[in-house]
């Protein structure tokens, strides 16, 4: 693995850089391990609601609360001021516009650096978190000058849920000096928080009015918003100086800007050290980087140490399948099985009536438990631990960690045999798991606006079997390891996997994407059923899983991964866009989702067994990166081309999915 010091997976220059329509579409993340992040664009000007510098978890991993929007630059250098920051506003002005003497943007590891020419002047700008601390870093660098350099930088604050918007109030913030900075209380009982930097600290109380969000605006959601003018910090600066401005939550964070920025570094080396990928690739190794800032902290009663994964920037929460279905990817694949090993730990805590938490709420309301498969992949991931830290010599993982959760896992089956919420259950007529409610989505595809369920999927759903005739040829095989009698999880499996054929459309040579519906069988064509051939069991004859993985590539595929429905299929809807309800409506009905492409390339593989071709799917994925989220991979794109990029910019299993299928089919090309 290389260090940091390898070039930029992510290099932007001026061309783009100084394109406001470019570079504001271009967003960059950095987080710090327990639920926080910073996020923006390119460009400077924020576009989303959840763009700030300081997005704290005040209750690991959720709780996120916007604190600081930004700093608002800019530079005095000779006889010319520069600005360095953008805006725009609800009027349709942009100003100030810095993003013009942007030279250079690239991402070091996960931190963004911007390069602005100013004159014969260059300022490098950085912006990264502490790991495991609301606190974030802003430092800028004068690397090239022939005279000092003023800075003056304006802090711009809020104090809100992120979901929501500021606007300006009647009684301002309080803003109160100390030691090389301000301690801000937006109102009695909120958290206070600090803003400190060396330099001259002025206190300030003033509104800006009327910021523009393009992003919410495309999303028919309110876009205006208003931020509070807190601390202006000025400095003057020598070439080979630099400013720090340090943001926190901690009244006692580290402020020495150079030894936080080596602490930072030596946390993404040690990333890059311990995974498992030996391709000398900046592509495989930013997303190495990028599958870290999924995985933080979730304290428990038990455990201090919990841990979770966080489903997407900037708007999702831990959700229970998401984590699952990207733990190998992000954990396993990047030589980190003690951290999977924990994860599996917490959620186990939390299974109750044979289920998995679904999600756990922004507010720390009670966990939900409204999915059919979560808990699956549950069994699933713990399979995939098991093999993949049988030899690690760690009482966490391997058989110790199997031994532990064993019971749970009985209870899980025994509970899906029983019945549980929401009508999930073994139909006894033929050993298949059925599930659905009115009024309730339970797969992944679970888009709902009101009381609208786009994709209800009431019956059995492809997936959901394959992974019940997964969960319990897997438990017959740990019942084994353990010595003890696999033969109930044998019965089960065998009566499954018969009854399986069901699902057979011979009509159209591929799988029924749900049967026993309250309208009968649903022969969409759906990319449900690829994973009746990727998962680890498959329940599918070798014909019929090439037919599978046949159907799906002549009609689902796309270079970012698979449409959730053929073109030719009813509802069809290729441009995700609009209000909520146009979105959701087409969020499974077309949309292409990233993560599939990892079922994909494993179904391609286990019936072509060619390792270069289902590598050479991934491609488009590797460059993904540059577009969007920058040095992640995004959640979803338009059905139709040129398939742009939409939704989360940064999704766990989107990134998790690329490194595990790209680890898979490396694998099948080594042992050619």
């Amino acid at each position: 693995m290389s260090t940091l010091g390898s070039a930029p997976a992510v290099d932007l220059t001026r061309d783009a850089c100084s394109d406001p329509d470019v570079a504001g579409g271009k967003e960059w993340l950095v987080t710090n391990g327990i639920g926080g992040y910073a996020m923006g664009t390119v460009a400077g000007f924020r576009t989303r609601r959840y763009h700030g510098l300081l997005v704290a978890a005040l209750h690991p991993p959720l709780g996120r609360t916007l604190l600081v929007a930004k700093l608002d630059e800019e530079a005095v250098y000779g006889d010319h001021t520069f600005a360095l920051a953008a805006n725009r506003w609800a009027s349709g002005a942009m100003a100030p516009d810095g993003y013009v003497h942007l030279d250079r943007f690239h991402l070091e590891g996960t931190t963004p650096v911007w390069t602005f020419a100013l004159a014969d002047a260059l300022v490098e700008k950085r912006v990264w978190m502490r790991p495991g601390a609301n606190t974030t870093y802003v430092r800028y660098d004068l690397v090239r000058a022939s005279a000092p350099l003023g800075l003056s930088l304006r802090a711009l604050v809020g104090y809100r849920d992120y979901h929501s918007l500021t606007h300006a109030g009647d009684e301002p913030m309080r803003v109160e000096p100390v030691d090389h900075g301000v301690r801000v209380e937006a109102f009695d009982g909120a958290m206070p928080f600090f803003l400190f930097s060396d330099g001259a600290v002025t206190s300030a109380q003033n509104w800006y009015r009327d910021v523009w969000l393009d992003a919410e605006a495309y999303r028919g959601l309110d876009a205006a918003e208003d931020m509070f003018h807190a601390v202006t910090f000025e400095a003057t600066l020598e070439e080979g100086g630099s400013l720090t401005v340090v943001v926190s939550t901690d009244a006692e964070a580290p402020r020495d800007g150079h030894a936080a920025y080596a602490e930072r570094q030596r946390h993404e080396v040690r990333l890059l050290r311990e995974a498992t990928i030996d391709e000398e690739s900046p592509a495989l190794h930013q997303l190495v980087l990028a599958a870290d800032q999924f995985v933080v902290r979730r304290p428990t009663d038990t455990d201090a140490e919990g841990k979770t994964i966080i489903a997407g920037y900037p708007w999702f929460g831990d959700w229970g399948r998401d984590t699952m279905i990207a733990l190998p990817g992000l954990l396993l694949t990047t030589g980190r099985p003690t951290t999977a090993a924990r994860v599996l730990r917490t959620f186990a805590r939390f299974v109750d009536r044979g289920m998995i938490p679904n999600r756990f709420p922004d507010a720390g309301e009670e966990p939900e438990y409204n999915t059919v498969d979560a808990t699956l992949w549950f069994v699933e991931a713990i399979r995939a631990t098991v093999e993949a830290t049988d030899n690690v010599e760690d009482p966490a993982c391997g058989e110790a960690l199997l031994r532990d959760l064993f019971p749970v896992l009985e209870e899980i089956v025994e509970g899906h045999h029983r019945g549980t919420r929401y009508g999930i259950r073994v139909d006894p007529a033929d050993g298949l798991l059925c599930a659905g409610e009115p009024g309730v989505q339970l797969t992944w595809m679970d888009a709902k606006v009101g009381d609208w369920v786009v994709t209800p999927r009431i019956g059995k759903p492809v997936e959901v079997n394959a992974l019940w005739y997964n969960a319990l040829r897997s438990l017959a095989g740990f019942a084994r390891r353990l010595g003890l009698d696999p033969a109930p999880y044998d019965e089960a499996a065998d009566r499954a996997e018969a009854r399986f054929a069901r699902f057979w459309n011979a009509e159209r040579d591929y799988c029924f994407d749900v049967i026993d519906g309250p309208d009968g069988d649903d022969a969409a064509l759906r990319p449900n059923q690829l994973f009746a051939v990727s998962l680890h069991h498959s329940p599918l004859a070798p014909d019929r899983q090439r037919a599978v993985v046949d159907a799906c590539a002549r009609h689902l595929l796309t270079p970012h991964g698979l449409r959730s429905l053929a073109p030719f299929e009813l509802g069809y809807t290729g441009h995700y866009g609009g209000d909520q309800h146009s979105r959701d409506g087409a969020y499974h009905q077309g949309t292409v989702w990233g993560w599939l492409i990892g079922p994909f390339v494993t179904a391609h593989l286990r019936v072509y067994g060619d390792g270069a071709r289902a590598r050479s799917f991934l491609l488009p994925l590797l460059r993904d990166f540059r577009d969007h989220g920058l040095g992640s991979v995004s959640e979803i794109y338009d059905g139709d081309a040129p398939f742009t990029p939409r939704g989360c910019p940064a999704q766990a299993w989107s990134v998790a999915e690329v490194l595990h299928a790209w680890t898979l089919s490396g694998q099948v090309v080594r042992d050619r």
